[in-house]
């Protein structure tokens, strides 16, 4: 773990749940606009996403939120989408003027994608196997 702790300095960690569609999507989305690779990830199903969590208060298996890890903090729901787009290149940075909504009202419009992700875009048996580029980019 302290390797994969020094390589993460200066990273973000995004966990996703990885059968799901919409999350395999938020990846392929993420990588050309983050050209330095800043931001990594991994499965919430993975041992590593255990260990990132563990201290973090988050249930062991929850899969019905995007995580981002960032300077030991978590980040949930449409906080974690916005910090996101934030690290992003331009123009998604300016979604992160969304915050000004109240987060509950956020967090609820959050709650019904993510309640019906799987219905609305699909999921795998299994996590997804990314293709070497995206690879490199996985914890």
């Amino acid at each position: 773990m302290k390797v994969q702790e020094e390589a993460l300095t200066n990273k973000s960690v995004v966990l996703i749940d990885g059968v799901c569609h919409l999350c395999q999507g938020l990846v392929r989305f993420i990588i050309p606009r983050d050209p330095q690779g800043r931001i990594l990830f991994a499965p919430l199903q993975s041992e590593i996403s255990r260990k990132l969590t563990n201290d973090s208060g988050l249930v062991p298996g929850q899969l019905s939120t995007v995580v981002l890890l960032e300077n030991g903090v978590c980040y949930t729901e449409s906080a974690a989408v916005l910090r996101i787009a934030r690290k992003l290149r331009f123009p998604w940075p300016a979604a992160y003027l969304f915050i000004i909504i109240p987060r509950p009202l956020r967090d609820a419009l959050y709650r019904l994608v993510a309640r019906n992700r799987y219905r609305w875009f699909g999921r795998d048996e299994q996590c997804m196997v990314p293709t070497p580029e995206i690879r490199k980019r996985f914890l």
